[in-house]
């Protein structure tokens, strides 16, 4: 099954950018790439991080007439932890509806990339993490860092996590979600240096903090070809 984990280190990471911007490189390679999110709090429509990944995709719903469902397999109101969400609605989340609706869409594209829920260590119930359905599908992840002050603890508190279950961390990607002031400039800069003298994990690029779209996957492109060069 050829799939790809966008795992971020907290809610707001960046992960619905990165996991549009990815499938949006794949395509423009000639692939078949379809998103999916598992499990969408904060909804009682459609999942709207599907959305963005079409709209950074330059796609439209219609382009996945018939596959819709299978890529928003658990929608729930309430912007909570998946656990709690699934618990006020008196709903049951389905790891095996999960895989099912993954291999689904493998089997009718080249490429699934699935944006995680919040951070690595989110419950989905009493008994299971994100992180160990990851594991359990043999995922490979990329982490999405959220660039600000505590992403040096953030970053390698996600990686010890993967490494600890033998999940392959494709690479980092740092995300600036605000713009920069005074010396905290310094800060992002020196995150994920600091980061990459520490571990073993490879840093594919930063992502600028920008409203344009077109812009915004320029700059992704050259950190696209490492992630490409790692599948």
């Amino acid at each position: 099954m050829k799939a790809v984990f966008v795992a971020g280190t907290d809610t707001g990471a960046g992960k619905t950018v990165v996991t549009g911007l990815l499938s949006r490189y794949l395509i423009k390679k000639g692939y078949r790439a379809v998103t999916q999110k598992w499990v969408q709090t904060g909804s009682a429509k459609f999942s709207h991080d599907i959305d963005t990944h079409l709209r950074l995709m330059k796609r439209r719903r219609k382009d996945f007439n018939g596959y819709l469902s299978f890529m928003s397999p658990y929608i729930f109101d309430l912007a909570s932890s998946p656990h709690l969400a699934a618990r006020l609605e008196k709903g049951k989340i389905d790891i095996n509806k999960i895989r099912k609706y993954m291999a689904s869409l493998s089997k009718n594209f080249d490429i699934v990339i699935i944006e995680g829920t919040g951070g690595l260590l989110v419950p989905l119930n009493k008994k299971i993490l994100l992180i160990d359905v990851i594991r359990r599908f043999r995922l490979p992840a990329l982490l999405v860092v959220e660039n600000k002050l505590g992403a040096i603890n953030h970053a390698l508190l996600s990686i010890e996590a993967l490494i600890r279950r033998g999940i392959k961390i494709i690479g980092l990607i740092f995300n600036n979600t605000s713009e920069a002031k005074d010396r905290e400039g310094l800060i992002l800069k020196d995150n994920p240096l600091i980061v990459k003298a520490l571990t073993d994990v490879r840093i594919l690029g930063a992502l600028p903090f920008t409203r344009n779209i077109d812009f915004l996957y320029r700059r992704f492109t050259p950190i696209g070809d490492k992630i490409m060069a790692r599948l």
